[in-house]
């Protein structure tokens, strides 16, 4: 009997970096921002991985390197099984172009201003040289209907729509490709509280249309908890915990998502946060060890010692030299801070 398959990843990080000099630090300084250190994420066909952290974490720069925005300092980015890095230019574009598509934080600046819509979902289309001219123009027909526009958009400039429709457009263009993989990087943030609902449910049918990979990047943690497969959760430039989105809160084992988890409110359930120490390391000297000791009340001098090597449990991934404990509750954990 044969092997069952085993499905490739559309992306793919493994062992990625991302240093950059720091500004601040004069002409002559040699200081570096450690933006991304040792990221190992894999995403299957279909599946939504939310990521999550605080403002600073890496969530963005991860998100710019899953799209070949960003090359890393070291290590290596895969996409559809190819290392995207060791392409050459004009093949990388291609990988890129058809492979995955990017929703950026905010459509007013996304898309260009002076051009119609038509030719804003045209572009990708010409670029790659995808059809004729006529199968382009019905292209571009198609991805209005697909997020809900009328036709008249095509002739409207973005800066005469509303912008839950700019982000519909924005939308529609990652989309113009087909990929396999679409990176939103905070994609409901710079919108009206009463679109942004709109917009989600879209990516959610989008996604279960087209069979489409996502990659969802937010702040708002409950949205991501909801949306995704699995979450993913950033502290300092390090991804600290992977977990499936079914076991999060309740089951994450890594302290720093607990107390993340534990400030965002809840529909019903009151705010009972669980209190963390401190203010953020720089991430141009970031600490010894765990990036997340100088704010655990669990830390120890092994924290301090070196980073911990990743644990698995099943499909669950943490670093943590003293996890939680598997069935604690946010007020078990409150009273062990205390």
């Amino acid at each position: 009997m044969s092997e069952p398959a085993v499905s490739v990843p559309v992306a793919e990080v493994s062992g990625v970096h991302v240093v950059h000099k720091a500004r601040s630090g004069g002409l002559f300084s040699r200081d570096r921002v450690y933006a991304l250190t040792a990221a190992d994420l894999a995403v299957a066909p279909g599946e939504t991985v939310g990521v999550v952290g605080e403002s600073g974490c890496g969530k963005s720069t991860l998100a710019r390197v899953l799209v070949g925005l960003q090359r890393p300092t070291e290590g290596t980015v895969r996409v559809q099984g190819r290392d995207l890095w060791a392409t050459k230019e004009s093949e990388r574009r291609e990988l890129i172009g058809t492979g995955v598509g990017m929703i950026f934080q905010d459509p007013a600046t996304a898309l260009n201003r002076r051009l119609p819509v038509a030719q804003v979902l045209r572009d990708p289309l010409n670029v790659h040289r995808r059809g004729t001219p006529r199968q382009r123009d019905e292209r571009v027909r198609e991805l209005l209907d697909l997020v809900g526009l009328p036709q008249s958009a095509a002739d409207a400039l973005p800066g005469q729509l509303s912008g839950g429709q700019r982000q519909r457009v924005a939308v529609a263009r990652a989309l113009a490709l087909e990929p396999g993989l679409v990176v939103a990087d905070e994609p409901t943030s710079a919108l009206d509280v009463s679109v942004r609902a709109q917009i989600l449910n879209l990516l959610l049918d989008l996604k279960a249309r087209l069979g489409l990979a996502l990659v969802f990047v937010s702040h708002d943690i409950q949205t991501v908890r909801r949306m995704s497969d699995r979450v993913v959760t950033m502290y300092l430039g390090r991804i600290v915990e992977q977990a499936p989105a079914a076991d999060v809160p309740g089951g994450a084992r890594h302290p720093y998502t607990r107390a993340l988890f534990s400030a965002t409110p809840g529909l019903i359930s009151p705010i009972n946060p669980i209190p963390l120490v401190g203010a953020v390391p720089s991430a141009t000297r970031p600490p010894s060890g765990c990036p997340f000791r100088t704010r655990c009340w669990r830390a120890d001098d092994a924290c301090a010692a070196e980073m911990p090597a990743v644990h698995h449990e099943g499909r669950h991934l943490f670093h943590c030299h003293h996890p939680v404990t598997a069935g604690a509750t946010d007020l078990d954990l409150i009273q062990e801070r205390a």
